[in-house]
């Protein structure tokens, strides 16, 4: 992935919101028990003067992540959701269509101080906006005051023509494969089951498979700025949304109006060049998470020093990956299940108490609460059911990402990763053979997120975010160009900032929304 789908689309293969709510539904009951601008989207009338039927949001679907429909929000406002028509190839607009799926909230203040819809995208790629929204709504409540909160599911997730590619069994079945081969014989069942996933994804969903880049999703938030009756696009990107952002700014910069990423995707970087800052990002967490627990004042359970916690890790790993241990029967926990929880609970600084406790249960023999971190990652719910994020995740990197990894290609980067982090070095140089034999070619090596002529567009970077490393903040500021990225430090833990409720950083995000103030260039909190 480009972003924290990376760790997604490694074969293990990224909506962070999505698997950290997932997350914390199934330990609470496990421990209970230059664009083209000028053209628009080349959308046909019929397209942009469709009119959204709102009604009662059902049920999420079980591509979506199953549950059940969203709650009213504290004032009593209700969730509507809608489908828009879109085309299925952008290239043919007359052509076949397909469903995108929307969700929204009213904005709860006077219709006087309306602004306009101001729509999320959530990450992934492979998230449910439909799902990720509600879950998150109060954390947005702010900014409803002035703005309808929009959401979606971006093509090929959710219920927006969904990817999927394997069963359930065949899944489980999947995530419990050795994802970093010691030998040949490793090496090659595991080309041989990414190959057999990506077959399944062409039989599955091959119509589909050519139409789900980046930049036809950013083609269909086009055509929902103006389905919506917005002049221009106000948006909320995180982590792969940053990048989803930044394309759209690319092909649309005269429709941007106030936007904000947070927790974002270096767009100059080459699929290995993300996976690589990766491996220094969850090193760099790790590192953290190992210094905070040692620092608490009843003692770490888990090791006497930063070095001894990471040590009793690398151990425990390699003890798995000889003889894993008792996960959720019928599963067990292998060193990969083991490494994507551990992943997993990096992406939040709420999580780690859950990291301590999942160590020290594995330590002793029970796996229980790393595999349910692990289940979280992949879109796997309490219930044996998977959302379609892992499918979509793939499809969406794979017909964006231009270059098809091989064993030899990983063999000659191990070094680098290895070096780059310890722990999770092998992992991620692994995951770049994902796209091996995928059925449609990769976009680019690259995204193009130059928007010149665009409005200010403000970039929150993490200092302590393992899966969209901080850099990557101001490499897309520079890439947005000058006059249109502005850069906002957060000095924190944890994937993205806003959600962190450092007030510093909210304070500054809701003054440009709601009043268009743009912070000074290099701004910090925290």
């Amino acid at each position: 992935m480009a972003s924290d789908s990376r760790l997604r689309a490694t074969a293990l293969p990224r909506p962070r919101a999505t698997a950290l709510t997932t997350a914390a539904v199934l330990l609470a009951a496990l421990l209970a028990g230059c664009g083209d601008d000028d053209l628009g989207t080349g959308a046909t009338p019929s397209l942009t003067a469709q009119t959204l039927d709102w009604t009662a949001c059902p049920a999420p679907d079980q591509a979506e992540g199953g549950g059940g429909a969203p709650s009213p929000l504290p004032n009593g406002t209700t969730w509507e959701c809608a489908t828009m028509r879109a085309p299925l190839d952008w290239s043919r607009p007359r052509g076949s269509t397909i469903g995108i799926a929307l969700i929204r909230a009213r904005a709860s203040g006077p219709a006087s101080e309306r602004i306009g819809s101001l729509v999320f995208n959530f990450g992934g790629p492979g998230g449910s906006g439909v799902t990720s929204l509600p879950a998150f709504a109060q954390d947005y409540a702010a900014l409803r005051t002035r703005y309808d909160l929009v959401s979606f599911d971006p093509r090929g997730v959710g219920r927006s023509a969904p990817v999927v590619c394997k069963t359930d069994a065949q899944l489980d079945t999947f995530f419990q494969q050795d994802a970093t081969p010691d030998d040949s014989a490793e090496r090659t069942q595991l080309v041989r089951r990414t190959r057999n996933f990506n077959a399944g994804c062409e039989r599955n969903a091959g119509q589909v498979l050519p139409h789900v880049r980046t930049t036809d999703a950013a083609r269909d938030i086009d055509l929902m700025r103006q389905v919506l009756g917005d002049a221009k696009l106000h948006y909320f990107g995180i982590s792969y949304g940053t990048e989803l952002g930044g394309v759209y700014a690319h092909l649309f910069p005269r429709h941007v109006g106030r936007a904000v990423f947070d927790g974002v995707v270096d767009p100059t970087e080459n699929p290995e060049e993300s996976a690589l800052g990766q491996a220094k990002g969850f090193q760099l967490a790790l590192g953290n998470f190992a210094e905070d627990c040692v620092s608490k004042p009843d003692g770490c359970p888990i090791g006497d020093t930063p070095q001894d916690v990471e040590n009793r890790i690398a151990k425990l790993l390699d003890s798995l990956d000889r003889k894993p241990i008792p996960g959720i029967a019928p599963r067990r926990l292998t060193q990969t299940a083991a490494t994507n929880g551990i992943a997993q609970s990096l992406y939040s600084k709420d999580f780690w108490e859950y990291l301590t406790e999942g160590l020290q249960q594995a330590y002793d023999g029970d796996g229980r609460v790393l595999m349910v971190l692990s289940d979280a990652m992949n879109g796997r719910n309490e219930n044996g059911r998977y959302s379609n994020i892992t499918s979509a995740n793939m499809a969406i990197n794979c017909a964006d990402e231009k270059p098809r990894y091989t064993v030899a290609d990983v063999q000659r980067a191990l070094p680098r990763f290895r070096a780059a982090s310890p722990l999770f070095g092998d992992f991620l140089a692994w995951g770049m053979i994902g796209c091996t034999d995928w059925a449609v070619p990769g976009a680019a090596n690259h995204p193009d997120v130059s928007a010149p002529g665009a409005a200010p567009i403000l970039v929150v970077g993490n200092t302590g975010d393992p899966a969209t490393p901080y850099e990557g903040a101001r490499r897309m500021a520079e890439a947005l160009g000058k006059g249109v990225g502005v850069q906002l430090t957060f000095k924190g833990q944890g994937h993205g900032a806003y959600d962190s409720k450092d007030k510093c950083v909210q304070s500054k995000v809701n003054a440009y929304l709601l009043h268009g103030t743009i912070p000074k260039a290099g701004a910090v909190c925290g």
